[in-house]
């Protein structure tokens, strides 16, 4: 039995499709996978984590030039940990940003959803004569 998980499986586990698995491979920004006796991409533990991470990246806004930025650091090997580092609290600091932008919006949708629980509620009352 071959070890790892084929395209597909692993696109499924992580999420994605084989397509975007594949591109990103092709710009570098997920090495490739070793290859089964078959010649097909056989995805590792390691190498649904990595693309756990940047999946996880992506999906709270950082750029693909920026992953890609960071998929290279890793390369480069354990001198670059302090750069890796700054870049990942960087985009934290913008995930808490966004976070607190949405928060606000929420409060304004809430209100709005509150007026207009009320105008159903008066209105609702107008027809059924219950008003005070």
């Amino acid at each position: 039995m071959t070890e790892g998980l084929g395209i597909a499986e692993a696109a499924s586990t992580i999420g994605l499709t084989a397509h975007t698995l594949r591109y990103y491979e092709r710009i570098g920004l997920a090495g490739e996978p070793p290859r089964g006796p078959d010649g097909r991409r056989r995805y590792t533990e390691k190498n649904l984590d990595w693309l756990r991470l940047i999946t996880r990246l992506r999906s709270t806004g950082m750029s693909i030039a920026e992953m890609c930025r960071y998929a290279e650091l890793v390369r480069e090997g354990p001198e670059t940990v302090g750069e890796r580092r700054e870049l990942l609290q960087s985009h934290r600091d913008a995930v808490r940003q966004r976070i607190t932008e949405l928060q606000h919006d929420l409060v304004v949708i809430d209100e709005k959803i509150e007026k207009y629980f009320a105008k159903e509620q008066d209105a609702l009352a107008v027809r059924t004569g219950a008003t005070e």
